[in-house]
This record gives C-alpha cells, structure tokens and sequence, in this order.
C-alpha cells in the first residue's frame, strides 16, 4: 500500500506552493495525495496562477469536497503520513488552533493531531498580529509544525521557481519524503572561513 499524504489548500496567497508541492509528489509516484481545496483557494490559484480547480486535482490521487466531513480523511482509522496546509490562512491556523471543524481541512488536521501524526501548516501572513502567534503557539503545543516559506539565501537561489522548489523540497523533508529538490548544505567553503 501506498503512503497516504493530505494536502489541504486555503485562500492564502501561495497557491504556487501546493501545486508545485502536489506535481513534486506525483513524480515521485509512492505516494497517493489526499486533495481538499477550499473555495478560496479555487479563486487565489485562478489570481496568482490562472490555475482552476481541475488543474489542481489533475495532479492529485484522491480528491475531496472540502463540505464532505465524512470523507476517509476525517477519520482517525484513515492511516496516512499526516498532513500539509498548503498555503494555510490565518482563518484556517485559528480554526486549526481551537478545534473548530467546519470544513474537512480543519476536521482533517483536528484528527492528524489527535491521532498524534505529523501536520505541517505553511503560514502566508506579514506582519503576524497577537492572535496569529498564538495560534501558532498552540498548533505548535499540539504538536503541529508552523513552517513560513521562508526563502533560503543560502543555498543561491536564482529564481522564484527555485525558491518554490526549495521550500517544497523542506515541506517533504519533514514528512521524511525522499527527494532531490534540494541542494543540502555542506557547511561554509574554506574560503569564507577565513
């Protein structure tokens, strides 16, 4: 069988991310993707990529309607990796943060928690006001992840597709996903030591 990862999108900006992450993960061909999109997120992907839903779920295994709360993902006996936000809004963190259920993303990372598996929210907010860092806070002592897509300088990224690639390349690593997306770092040149 298959190892199970669901990815989650919401309205935040990023959609980029989570198309990219899903297209990485179907070439990798070992893992069958969970898809669940919010509504928001159909209208930010068709903004910042001029991607509708279908192109989404094209490069899915499984897709689910984000109001269908009996879906397999919202039980705890659905075994899978765990799970990514992809992009996560503040709403969704705050709904993720409380408890509050009311679509399958939220349900789905309220039974990835309570089942103690790995969930991973990659955050698309700046400046972060009181209310989001708490959030964070608590997802963090339930033992979620909050992971930014922070661009790496480091490792000399040329472009905004290398910068995609690295962060998704870092969001597989934490699901101890095997790939080659990213350049790992090697330590500083002797060089640059001096």
């Amino acid at each position: 069988m298959k190892k199970r990862l669901i990815v989650g999108i919401t309205g935040a900006t990023g959609a980029v991310y989570a198309y990219e992450l899903l297209r990485q993960v179907r070439a990798l061909g070992d893992i069958e993707t969970h898809l669940v999109m919010s509504s928001a997120a159909v209208l930010t992907a068709r903004q910042e990529l001029r991607r509708e839903r279908p192109d989404f779920e094209a490069v899915a295994d499984v897709v689910h309607n984000v109001k269908d709360i009996g879906a397999s993902i919202a039980s705890g006996s659905f075994i899978t990796q765990g799970m990514v936000i992809v992009p996560c809004s503040m709403k969704t963190l705050a709904s993720v943060a409380h408890g509050y259920s009311d679509n399958l993303i939220s349900r789905a990372a309220d039974v990835i928690l309570k089942q103690r598996r790995k969930l991973v929210l990659v955050t698309r907010e700046t400046p972060l006001n009181l209310a989001h860092i708490r959030n964070m806070e608590a997802v963090t002592l339930m033992g979620g992840i909050i992971f930014p897509p922070v661009p790496a300088f480091y490792a000399e990224l040329t472009s905004l597709d290398d910068m995609v690639t690295h962060t998704v390349g870092r969001v597989l690593d934490l699901f101890d996903i095997r790939h080659d997306l990213v350049n790992r770092w090697r330590g500083l040149s002797e060089t640059l030591k001096e």
